[in-house]
């Protein structure tokens, strides 16, 4: 009886885990799996699991796919009713009477899905009855209604197969990311989480997790992201894992954790900043709020003072990326208490801050509390809150427009030096105030959609100026650096003070003749005079050689060689 395990990712990149658990550990049945993106058509995905012709399918079902699954499935039926599907997955384990009445599902498996899954097959193959199936609901033929089986037992890491070695993934492994697990459970509460409902970590073979990242390393692998909730619960553990990762990554591989910071002990930190080579290890931190009574009334324990104290150790190593997670929306921080939360956690300066807004999740407790705190949320995935108590619909609006801001600007690192002089000097009281008055601006003027590279950095000034912004001049030098110097071509000139080619050619002449540095510039990359006019782009800017504002006139040289890396020079005006 042919089997199809598929689910619909965001991205390519990603790679659905879940569904390679469940044919690893029920390898007796013939399984195909198939995987998709958003991005795809039903009318495509339809052909392709119709084509294959199979008895059962099942999807991986997420907050992101759970809407056009359950219009997949429902094409599905229409065009063949003798199929049996069923759903896993997060988002389907909760209220099961809402997925039955809005798709002719068949089964749905929730809580971790290995044995549920080898049972049912087993009780669709005749081996078993489906009322022995653990783990599982289903319609009762005569009522409609649904019933739900006992849970399946929690298994224990260690005895479960692996889910890496299928030989049709490795031309996949180079361009995707790797999901790895070492640990499943998470010892911490917070109540908009739906890792809270399971508190009991428990662990994966070490040794083993280390042979399947041998494996997909081997095969071409790059991008490792841990899914362990807290990986450095246990420090034995996670030094182990880091130790083996230093000693036997490849180059061009980076792993990437979610690291509960305050409880990080200073010898393991500077354990990482001594050996871990740069750039090799990413670590994700949810802080998610700064407010101590909302982490009470979310029963999230968190010591700020500690975790600061971390990070910054951390940052002082240059070794670890930092991408840290802020939540919009929590009970009973206002608007004026979140703009501190994200001020706090800015001041940390993290290479990526991700701003996200609260998403009501079935199963959390914070959702079964939803009257108590005034929530109105969205009814249909991803449930993003809309208002609460402390937070009304224009707050929220306004937290939007920043985070549009914080995503374009500081995440996207289009011009770093121009956002860090910025926020580091005449909006340092308030950095979330800065990018929401900015996004204010944008939203009034243009659309959030169909612009360049050129447009960002425009409107930043545009609004700076708007604002009777007095340093214009060495905003507008720091730009000139930020759009010169990541460009790999020769970019068009967007600002009014640029130099005509008469211009140029006396600035470079007359370096050429009296500066050293120029000197030393024409001399390293073998470029005569009348290619630095070919290959080069001066523009007069008013930053030192150290990047320091000064009021004396330099000039910016930067240039694009065919098939080099982009080289920039600062040279001070020589009369």
């Amino acid at each position: 009886m042919s089997i199809i395990l598929t689910t619909l990712n965001s991205k390519y990149i990603h790679t659905n885990l879940a569904i390679r658990y469940l044919k690893a550990n029920a390898p007796e049945f013939d399984i195909t799996l198939r995987e998709y993106t958003l991005k795809d058509t039903l009318e495509n995905i339809l052909e392709d699991l119709l084509s294959r012709k199979p008895k059962i399918i099942g999807f991986s079902v997420y907050i992101w796919n759970v809407e056009k699954t359950l219009q997949l499935i429902k094409l599905l039926k229409e065009k063949d009713p003798t199929l049996t599907i069923f759903m896993g997955g997060p988002e389907v384990s909760y209220d099961f009477d809402v997925w039955f009445s809005r798709s002719p599902i068949d089964y749905i498996i929730y809580g971790e899905g290995e044995l549920s899954f080898k049972e049912l097959m087993e009780a669709l193959h005749g081996r078993r009855e489906v009322s022995e199936v653990r783990g599982i609901v289903y319609r009762n033929l005569v009522t409609n209604e649904p019933v739900q089986n006992p849970a399946a037992p929690i298994l224990d890491p260690k005895e479960i197969l692996s889910p890496f070695y299928f030989e049709e993934d490795i031309p996949h492994l180079p361009n995707r990311i790797q999901y790895i697990e070492t640990s499943r459970g998470c010892p911490y509460s917070c109540q908009y989480c739906l890792a809270s409902v399971d508190n009991k970590v428990r662990y994966f073979d070490m040794e083993k997790v280390k042979d399947e990242i041998r494996y997909l390393m081997k095969n071409g692998a790059k991008t490792f992201k841990f899914l362990d909730r807290t990986f450095n619960i246990n420090k034995k553990y996670a030094l182990e894992m880091f130790n083996f990762i230093i000693e036997e990554h490849l180059p061009g591989t980076q792993f990437q954790f979610e690291i509960t910071a305050d409880i990080m002990p200073t010898e393991l930190i500077d354990y990482l900043n001594e050996h871990a080579p740069a750039g090799l290890f990413r670590f994700e931190i949810g802080i998610q709020s700064t407010y101590e009574l909302t982490n009470q009334l979310v029963k999230r324990r968190q010591n700020f003072d500690k975790l600061t104290t971390n990070i910054l150790r951390i940052k002082e190593g240059e070794k670890i990326i930092l991408h840290l997670d802020l939540i919009a929306g929590l009970p009973e921080e206002p608007y004026d208490r979140f703009e501190q939360s994200f001020n706090d956690v800015f001041d940390l300066r993290p290479e990526e801050l991700q701003l996200g807004f609260l998403k009501m999740l079935r199963g959390t407790g914070l959702r079964k509390q939803a009257n108590e705190f005034g929530y109105e949320y969205d009814e249909f995935a991803p449930y993003e809150m809309k208002r609460n108590n402390a937070l009304s619909e224009e707050d929220v609006h306004n937290i939007h427009l920043a985070e549009e801001i914080l995503e374009r600007y500081w995440n996207a690192h289009r011009m770093d030096y121009t956002i860090a002089y910025l926020v580091d000097g005449p909006f340092k009281a308030s950095p979330f105030a800065f990018m929401q008055q900015f996004g204010a601006y944008w939203e009034n003027r243009y659309s959030w959609i169909k612009y360049q590279l050129s447009d960002l950095f425009i409107r930043l000034y545009d609004y700076l100026e708007s604002i009777s912004y007095e340093e214009l001049q060495t905003v507008l030098s720091y730009m000139k650096l930020d759009y010169l110097a990541q460009s790999k071509i020769k970019p068009k000139i967007w600002w009014e003070d640029r130099l005509n080619k008469q211009e140029r050619r006396q600035i470079v002449n007359r370096l050429a003749e009296k500066s050293e540095k120029m000197i030393d510039l024409l001399k390293h990359h073998q470029i005569n005079l009348p290619d630095m006019f070919k290959y080069a782009v001066v523009e007069p800017i008013y930053l030192d050689e150290t990047l320091k504002p000064t009021d004396e006139l330099h000039y910016l040289i930067v240039v694009y060689l065919p098939n080099h890396p982009t080289y920039y020079y600062i040279i001070k005006e020589v009369i």
